[in-house]
């Protein structure tokens, strides 16, 4: 397997060529430290030593010393084909912590829905699915996608897309979980469970996001910190509830976006703490 390794100013030189010269050295510099590439390059080697994504997870929160512990075990299917649909707390930790779960529990054979700018973690390739969340979405992608859903893997993703915000009562909450994960499930005739991971990022996190929202920048620049958010929580134990299937049959395909936002709200009623989802 390929070794990656990350570099801030090689990324900046291939991306914005007619630009880079313009940067700052120190910018570049600090960007390097905001994204903690020096830790999380000794981690990729460490991920890239393993022989496919489960493992390679596994080695990944291993060295963050993170476990994750399924609560509700016992709604987690033995057999069938099935989409988990979980909220997206975390940014990061969240998505390791359920390729490891649910990848020993069906022996490896889960695809996870991710943006595509993710395939370049090599070591996590063999159960990424690339989605491009930016554009349109390329007719190899697409193809890819309706493949796996046929297949016999199981399904895991974050329907949200982007990880939870606070809203303006301070409430931390994923965005709407997008309508594709019910018409998924329609058309491969696969029951949704929908999961909920305990978790929260800092609160600068969330102050960074809506200061961004309020003075109308679209870039998400607020992502440069998840890095950071990740190794805050270093030798956390995080609880993922999972609920009990939805049948697909129960689905309404006329009106998928409703649809999506009831299976986004039976995730949130497995909240220990009670706290229900506000609307939007």
């Amino acid at each position: 397997m390929e070794l990656t390794q990350i570099d801030v100013d090689e990324v900046l030189r291939k991306r914005i060529p007619h630009r880079y010269r313009y940067i700052p050295r120190f910018l570049i510099s600090w960007l390097a430290r905001a994204i903690h590439q020096d830790e999380l390059n000794a981690i990729l080697r460490h991920m890239a030593a393993q022989p496919g994504g489960i493992e390679a997870a596994d080695v990944a929160m291993s060295d963050l010393q993170v476990t994750a512990t399924l609560v509700g075990i016992d709604n987690v299917p033995a057999g069938g084909r099935y989409i988990f649909a979980s909220n997206h707390p975390l940014g990061g930790l969240d998505g390791l912590s359920l390729i490891s779960a649910l990848g020993h529990k069906y022996d490896g054979k889960i695809r996870f829905l991710v943006n595509d700018l993710l395939m370049a973690v090599q070591p996590l390739q063999p159960v990424f699915l690339p989605v491009n969340k930016y554009g349109r979405q390329s007719r190899g992608n697409a193809a890819e996608i309706e493949r796996q859903y046929r297949s016999d893997n199981q399904m895991v993703t974050f329907p949200a897309g982007l990880c939870s915000r606070m809203d303006a009562h301070g409430v931390v909450r994923d965005l709407p979980w997008h309508k594709m994960v019910v018409t998924h499930a329609v058309s491969s005739r696969r029951d949704v469970v929908p999961v909920y991971f305990e978790g929260e990022n800092s609160r600068h996190f969330y102050r960074m996001a809506r200061l961004r929202k309020r003075l109308g920048i679209k870039f998400n620049y607020e992502m440069v910190y998840l890095p950071g958010e990740m190794f805050k929580c270093r030798g956390a134990n995080f609880k993922v509830h999972v609920g009990k299937p939805v049948p697909w049959q129960s689905l309404d395909a006329a009106h998928p976006a409703q649809e999506a936002l009831r299976l986004q709200q039976l995730a949130y009623s497995l909240n220990p703490a009670g706290k229900t989802m506000q609307s939007n």
